[in-house]
């Protein structure tokens, strides 16, 4: 008999339509039952890992429970356990609760080895429970996992010693994964804990990758990609990064019409090999926005808030005179989707759009010097000044759009990878809807010592006009944004919920630091 290995997970929901996603031990028939509802779905095979995905139809308003069983036998919900639900809203419903946050070391990462508060995520999770045994409303509408779900560069004691155990390639570096098995265990240490899977298997989830679920400083520019093809390895570790990424996140992420135009998706249900399938696939896509980039990014409506999820890494133009954070159809593509009849618009994407001004300022001046000074890309990458301050073009771009926007009452952008977490209000000439930088990082990992400074610093309002100055004597363009956060930073775990109610906004970032759960460290009303 098949065993569940992973999930159930509740990905997209789609008006009356979910997809569950499992991983199994074997091939396995998945049987998904909600309420009067019953879908069956095989499994399919790639790199030796059996997945099913379950795409259920027709579910009625409200709260549904589910269960899953494979080949006949009951596997979920688990003995102690609440039940999963499957939550369809009202079509006329037009709020909206929103939790998100981003760079997550797996829990076996502990506090004692790396100096991390405890994680959110899984303190998310345990509230959540509780709230379920007692009955008690309260599951946000959608998860956004913004970036760094895991990190295949930074691993888990645990997970070293698992590597010391393994027959790997002769050219694997200390430290790294590189194989798909690999990829795989780390999913699984971030995926298993009881809370986390729990939440995960009832509350829907998107995800968008950063650069640790491939590697530090992914396609941050043409010299990196130049330096890291030189490595015997990058070759497997790029494929395998890109296939794993694919079949335990991007997957879920498509709505079930989205995933019948999927072109890989349609190839593997059409009976091709699935490990033929995504290494092909995986290959092509490797080089930052080839002849036919694949369309990392996509859209989420809840009610009246539509959630637009971009791309930062995977379609990177990191060639030719103007460097950008992916290409031209797909900036069409997201003036299309900006212009919606919605009440709020949120553009969510692994890197903050609004730094530090002090900081944002250097990160364009970086970029100018490093254009011609070899030495310059060097610090650049060593101190990942890569946000979209370093990519001058995209910048401007994204500023204009947001500027454009009509309707809404918000604009919110959404960020992590800095680990630290803030919220600012943005001034854009011409702008209609209050906008805001929302940043929320990390859900489990740390920044220590004179990053922290230097971060706080950024803040500084004495520092920022100077900064700009220098940035204008380098020739960097005024940006056509002016910016400045509500309060000081917060370092340390935190995960973040953004609620819409009518035309009204509030953000809420809570912090784990005192290691009794989640607490308010910063609360913001959003509204013009």
């Amino acid at each position: 008999m098949a065993n569940l290995l992973l999930g159930p997970l509740l990905r997209r929901v789609d008006g009356d339509q979910a997809v569950i996603w499992v991983q199994t031990d074997q091939p396995a028939q998945v049987r998904v039952r909600a309420g009067d509802i019953t879908v069956t779905s095989d499994t399919f095979e790639a790199f030796g890992v059996h997945v099913g995905l379950v795409v259920l139809a027709g579910l009625p308003v409200g709260a549904t429970v589910y269960a899953v069983e494979l080949d006949g036998a009951a596997v979920w919900p688990l003995s102690g356990y609440p039940e999963s639900v499957i939550t369809i809203r009202d079509p006329g419903q037009a709020d909206a609760v929103i939790a998100f946050g981003s760079c997550r070391e797996a829990s076996a990462q502990t506090h004692a080895e790396a100096g991390h508060d405890p994680d959110a995520l899984e303190a998310l999770g345990h509230r959540l429970l509780a709230q379920a045994r007692t009955g008690a409303p309260g599951l946000p509408d959608l998860l956004a996992l913004i970036g760094d779900q895991i990190y295949a560069d930074g691993l888990s004691a645990p997970t070293r010693s698992w590597l010391a155990g393994q027959t790997r390639p002769l050219s694997a570096p200390d430290g790294h994964v590189v194989t798909f098995a690999e990829y795989v265990h780390l999913y699984h240490e971030s995926w298993t804990e009881m809370p986390v899977r729990w939440l995960l298997s009832t509350v829907p989830s998107v995800m968008i990758f950063d650069d640790h679920e491939i590697m530090d400083d992914w396609n941050s520019s043409a010299a990196w990609l130049d330096e890291v093809r030189r490595e015997p390895w990058w070759d497997e570790r790029s494929t395998t990064g890109i296939a794993s990424y694919w079949l335990f996140q991007h997957l879920g992420n498509l709505t079930p019409d989205q995933l019948g135009r999927d072109p890989v998706w349609t190839r593997i249900r059409a009976g091709e090999h699935a490990t033929a399938v995504l290494t092909e696939f995986a290959t092509r896509v490797a080089t930052p926005a080839g002849p036919d980039p694949y369309p990392w990014g996509y859209t989420v409506d809840v009610g009246r808030t539509r959630l637009v999820m971009l791309d930062c890494r995977g379609n990177r133009v990191i060639d030719g005179p103007e460097r950008r954070m992916w290409p031209q159809e797909h900036w069409d593509h997201l003036a299309e989707q900006s212009r919606a009849d919605c009440d709020h618009l949120v553009l969510a994407c692994s890197l903050p759009w609004l730094l530090a001004p002090t900081i944002h300022h250097g990160e364009a001046v970086i970029e100018v010097l490093a254009a011609k000074h070899p030495g310059m890309e060097r610090m650049r990458q060593k101190y990942d000044l890569e946000h979209w301050a370093a990519v001058g073009h995209s910048f401007d771009e994204l500023t204009a759009l947001i500027a454009g926007v009509r309707g809404p009452a918000t604009v919110s952008v959404l960020g992590g990878d800095v680990h630290h977490s803030y919220v600012a209000r943005a001034a854009i000439p011409g702008a209609t809807a209050a906008v805001h930088q929302i940043t929320c990082s990390p859900l489990h990992q740390s920044i220590q010592g004179v990053m922290r400074t230097l971060l706080r610093v950024g803040w500084w309002r004495a520092l920022s006009g100077p900064a700009a100055l220098v940035a204008r004597l380098f020739g960097v363009p005024r940006p056509g944004v002016r910016w400045q956060a509500y309060d000081r930073p917060y370092f340390g775990s935190a995960v973040a919920t953004l609620t819409h109610r009518g035309r009204a906004a509030s953000v809420v970032i809570e912090g784990t630091a005192d290691g009794t759960g989640l607490y308010s460290v910063l609360r913001y009303d959003l509204a013009a």
